[in-house]
């Protein structure tokens, strides 16, 4: 039965090659792969201790886990297709015996040698097709090893600019400005600054949706916690006299908008509007608010 190996190797490869593309290189989907560990592993988190949850290890965490999922499962699908050609089709160094070296482990320690790219020597291929995939696991190893260094270079600068735009928002919200302040050009530029940056963590979050599962814990620069506040802040806004205002208050409302679209189509599926899927956003990180939603010291329009 040993001939099922190499088939069932190279599924799994093939399985991971793939689930490598739509996690890091297909913003329109994820890999079912590293999305199953990211879910399981936030679903898991609250249940570990609060403690956990608040010190934001399930994103990590869950990033580590994809990647070493990733390699294992790939060493273990090339060790599959190595091992039915073992011994006869590889070479061995002197003081080997060929044939007490020629189980799974031997074929995964061949795999894994390759994999990392250390080219020990002392066991290799002879065959002439296994001779040419050697080195393609080789150069999918390299390739795995810069995807993931790639994948945080990527979600780490989106984690910054999301609490960024978080602290801002903690910033208007703590200035106490009155309506009277935002009905002028500054009070427009401040709008507008805020529409720019909720476009850029709708594209975040399309781009690298892993980011949803880091967890933030300090209010201030938490944007669940700050969302709803940003809402109550277009509203007022509309109202105002300025017309450069009122047309900066609508495009912010409709930044809002698709970031709620985008939330609750890929990861919370309320159904609802923006402030309930924006209640359900910050429940899911594990702060919960009252009904009237997160302190409005800073937008409450008095002076």
């Amino acid at each position: 039965m040993t001939w099922l190996a190499t088939p069932a190797g190279a599924v799994l490869v093939l399985f991971i090659l793939r689930d490598v593309f739509h996690t890091l290189w297909h913003p329109t989907r994820h890999g079912g792969l590293s999305r199953l560990v990211m879910v399981s592993l936030w679903w898991l988190s609250p249940r570990l201790g609060k403690r956990r949850r608040s010190a934001g290890l399930s994103g990590p965490l869950g990033m580590v886990t994809v990647v070493a999922t990733w390699a294992l499962t790939v060493a273990v699908g090339w060790g599959l297709i190595y091992w039915p050609h073992m011994p006869e089709e590889f070479s061995y160094a002197a003081g080997l015996v060929p044939s007490e070296h020629a189980g799974p482990l031997d074929a995964l320690y061949i795999s894994l040698v390759t994999l990392a790219t250390l080219g020990l020597g002392d066991i290799a291929p002879t065959s002439g097709w296994l001779r040419v995939l050697a080195p393609m696991e080789a150069l999918v190893g390299f390739v795995l090893l810069s995807a993931t260094v790639a994948w945080i270079l990527g979600i780490y600068p989106a984690l910054a600019r999301r609490r960024a735009l978080a602290l801002r928002l903690s910033h208007v919200r703590r200035s106490r400005a009155t309506a009277q302040a935002l009905d002028s050009d500054g009070g427009a530029a401040l709008l507008d600054g805020l529409a720019s940056a909720l476009c850029t963590i709708t594209v975040d979050f399309l781009q690298y949706a892993e980011s949803y599962y880091f967890h933030d814990g300090d209010e201030n620069t938490s944007l669940p916690r700050q969302l709803r506040y940003a809402v109550g802040l277009a509203d007022r806004a509309t109202g105002a006299h300025h017309p450069d205002v009122r047309l900066s208050a609508s495009v912010l409302r409709r930044a809002l908008e698709d970031l709620a679209v985008v939330l609750d189509e890929r990861f919370l599926r309320t159904g609802e509007g923006p402030e309930r899927v924006f209640a359900a956003y910050d429940d899911a990180h594990g702060q919960p608010q009252g009904p009237d939603g997160p302190p409005q010291d800073g937008g409450s329009g008095r002076s």
